[in-house]
């Protein structure tokens, strides 16, 4: 009887692990960090766009450093869906090259921008490197 119960309490003790460690995942994996998110709140809320590609490794890139909290910025895709043209929308405001950052200014930037660059041109308040 000691010997069942024993196994039991292993039992549920490794289950409450696992349980502890895939919440533990899944909060970090699905959300980004409070700055970023306001960051990113804020790119949108100044009116800066990014414009990009589903196809482009730097919209990518830029777009993976921005983790979870990318949602939040604006984004305008420029490839159409077979990546053989680009759609009306980025022809018409002339975008050539991606990403292209678009400001309140109608300036723009290309290529992939750091934090601390987009918060030069925007106000914004850059989070603070991991």
């Amino acid at each position: 009887m000691a010997k069942t119960s024993s196994s039991a309490i292993v039992l549920i003790v490794v289950a409450a692990a696992v349980v502890v460690g895939l919440i533990a995942f899944i909060a970090t994996r699905s959300g980004a960090s409070p700055a970023l998110d306001a960051f990113a709140q804020c790119l949108t809320d100044k009116g800066v766009k990014m414009y990009g590609a589903w196809w482009c490794p730097h919209c990518a890139a830029q777009k993976q450093s921005f983790g979870g909290a990318f949602k939040k910025v604006t984004y305008v895709e420029c490839a159409t869906p077979d990546g053989k043209g680009q759609t009306q929308v980025c022809k018409d405001a002339g975008i050539s090259s991606y990403p292209t950052w678009e400001f309140p200014d109608k300036s723009r930037v290309t290529g992939v921008q750091t934090f601390d660059q987009l918060a030069q041109k925007t106000g914004c308040t850059a989070p603070a490197a991991p």
